[in-house]
């Protein structure tokens, strides 16, 4: 894209009206000294901001497991599962109150939702949480979403902020995802040790280079710049467009409102999937895997078939009907996640047989496809 171009695309953010912001670990305590209140000042006078400016701004807050520490007086991050729980209750109640006051001081009232996967992966408790922050956007309250790391261990171990972000973009169906991150963008290579590397200004969120070129995580945050481009694959499943950006370039939101050129943009390549598709997509623990053969995988990715068991080589994992799975390819590689219509012992007496045999193998039928393509995302 040319300079041009770049310039109009920016120019969106303006008119874009629900916007999710997150913000790092590493920004949120200064590198570990702490709360950063300067700093969350000045993000929340800019979101205030582009509140009264017609916006509506879920914020999206890592840091309460740091800012635990740094109450504590640990000066690195224990491995053990219920310290880091630990530190996230102590940290979340300095975390939140700093938010409320700060906010306050604009008039504007605040939420606090702690999230899990869970909570997103259940049909019904996505559609709750939808519903209230839908309410709460509409009332003009500030939701503050974290993971509630006090009581799910899976999440502080692997989970990380940005994939959450994006997650809850496609929750709200977000028109931007902004990661406000300790780093200026996404460089050409990591400019921590390549003088040589070039910031990238705009991009395809699904464009596969990006990956090779994000770097590993800090000490404080469970991402790097690798979650940040995979949540930006991820927003983009909703249409979101994702500003990877330094949190610490003075007025950093106002300025992007404004169409500057700082950052790095990832837009979606194709229009926003249906709201159930979304949901599957965002399935980040699925129950079990199908995994196909080379016939299978090429009529999902190029037809958007439905899987029949025939295309099916294995079942593996613990699975019922109606749960989401992941469908691999015979080399390990995932091709897509949806909605089984047989359980894991139903699947695999049904494996590589065709629609014509189910009832034979199983005694019924419940339906001709192991999942159908309406539940069906291809990644």
């Amino acid at each position: 894209m040319t300079a041009v171009e770049w310039q109009e695309t920016r120019g969106k953010l303006a008119q874009q009206k629900r916007w999710v912001i997150k913000i790092g670990s590493a920004l949120l305590t200064d590198d570990g000294r702490g709360l950063n209140l300067a700093g969350m000042q000045g993000w929340v006078d800019q979101i205030a901001g582009l509140l009264a400016q017609g916006h509506e701004v879920v914020l999206v807050s890592s840091g309460s497991v740091a800012a635990g520490m740094t109450r504590l007086g640990w000066s690195s991050r224990p491995d053990e599962v219920c310290k880091l729980q630990a530190a996230a209750a102590v940290g979340q109640m300095g975390l939140v109150q700093a938010y409320e006051t700060a906010f306050a001081g604009h008039g504007r009232a605040t939420a606090q939702i702690l999230l899990t996967h869970d909570d997103l992966s259940d049909r019904k408790r996505y559609l709750n949480a939808r519903s209230t922050l839908r309410t709460l956007l509409s009332l003009g309250v500030v939701p503050v979403i974290n993971e509630n790391d006090t009581v799910v261990t899976d999440e502080i171990r692997f989970g990380d902020n940005d994939t959450l972000g994006a997650l809850v973009a496609n929750l709200v169906e977000a028109d931007v995802l902004v990661i406000l991150t300790d780093q200026l963008g996404l460089f050409t290579a990591d400019p921590r040790s390549n003088p040589d590397a070039e910031l990238i200004v705009q991009g395809r969120a699904a464009d596969p280079q990006y990956m090779a070129m994000a770097g590993g995580a800090g000490s404080l945050g469970r991402g790097g710049m690798i979650t940040k481009v995979k949540a930006a694959r991820l927003a983009a499943r909703s249409g979101a467009d994702t500003v990877i950006v330094g949190g610490r370039i003075d007025n950093v939101l106002t300025r992007l409102r404004a169409g500057e050129l700082i950052g790095t943009m990832l837009v979606p390549d194709d229009e926003p999937d249906a709201a159930r598709k979304q949901w599957i997509a965002g399935h980040l623990q699925t129950h079990g895997e199908l995994v196909l053969d080379a016939g299978a995988v090429k009529a999902l990715r190029e037809s958007g078939r439905s899987l029949l068991p025939i295309g099916v080589v294995a079942a593996n994992g613990r699975f019922e009907r109606g749960q989401v799975v992941a469908c691999r390819d015979e080399q390990g590689n995932l091709v897509a996640k949806g909605l089984v219509n047989y359980s894991q012992v139903d699947a695999q007496k049904i494996v590589r047989t065709p629609t014509k045999g189910i009832e034979a193998a199983l005694g019924y039928i419940a339906e001709p496809e192991i999942i159908h393509r309406d539940n069906l995302v291809v990644l």
